[in-house]
């Protein structure tokens, strides 16, 4: 909104004062008045009437001046034009998904129906974010929440695993375990990718030493190899498992290419 002021050429004072309240709005002085905006909760904390005619559900910041509304601004959340793709991958990979936001449901479910998202949580506050991570946590999943306001920072502070995108609030990157460089919801998609072969490669080399070696135990207490025998065997076999992790080179170098 500052910026499309500045834009315009419009002057922008400087406050008298200022408060911010996670998941509420704002309180401001300026030029001898208190200014509030915010959701229509915020409002009527301070005891503020709305007009019947104000539409609470839909995705508005209302504005009050010595507590008498005054008008509403339309806002609407602008999609991430990879989110929906990003979203098909997670859920091609099993991945269950939930959108968790402090935004009306009206607006909730717009966004949610174009990036493919079933499950919403809506109207939460921040600290109403983090207890649905931990209700998902309690209930034996392992989560990761994706992030980058403000409101989202004791979410990502409480979940398995934190992702804080690189635009985001410097709040929620220091909340975050991990940090994305750029906004591309695709390179999260590609890590957990990345991720995945990289264990399916540990645990082919892992049984497969556990066989080789087990095998080798058996044959070698029965008499049907020799240590000359054993010990071509291990090296053998060690080589090969060493030959199957260089399988993981060429991703890891797309991956570094890529960020």
């Amino acid at each position: 909104m500052l910026a499309a002021a500045q834009e315009k050429q419009f002057a922008v004072p400087e406050p008298a004062y200022f408060e911010y309240v996670p998941g509420k709005g704002v309180r401001a002085g300026l030029h001898g008045r208190c200014i509030l905006a915010g959701n229509p909760a915020w409002l009527k904390e301070a005891g503020i009437e709305l007009p019947t005619h104000v539409d609470v559900a839909s995705a508005q910041i209302l504005i009050a001046r010595d507590l008498q509304w005054i008008g509403s601004i339309r806002i609407a959340d602008q999609v991430r034009g990879e989110a929906a793709e990003a979203i098909r991958d997670l859920h091609r990979m099993g991945i269950r998904t939930e959108l968790v936001t402090g935004d009306s449901a009206r607006s909730a479910g717009e966004v949610a129906e174009d990036i493919g998202v079933k499950d919403i949580s809506c109207g939460l506050l921040p600290e109403q974010k983090s207890s649905r991570v931990d209700e998902l946590i309690q209930s034996g999943r392992v989560v990761a929440m994706i992030g980058d306001g403000i409101n989202d920072a004791p979410a990502l502070s409480h979940a398995h695993i934190g992702v804080a995108m690189g635009s985001g609030t410097e709040v929620a990157q220091a909340s975050a375990n991990v940090l994305l460089i750029g906004n591309d919801l695709r390179k999260f998609v590609a890590t957990l990718k990345t991720a995945r072969w990289c264990r399916a490669v540990i645990f082919q080399n892992f049984y497969g030493t556990l066989a080789v070696d087990a095998a080798g135990i058996v044959l070698a207490a029965v008499g049907l190899i020799n240590p000359l025998m054993a010990a071509f065997i291990h090296v053998s076999s060690e080589l090969a498992f060493i030959l199957n992790s260089t399988r993981l080179l060429p991703r890891f170098a797309r991956q570094a290419h890529n960020s």
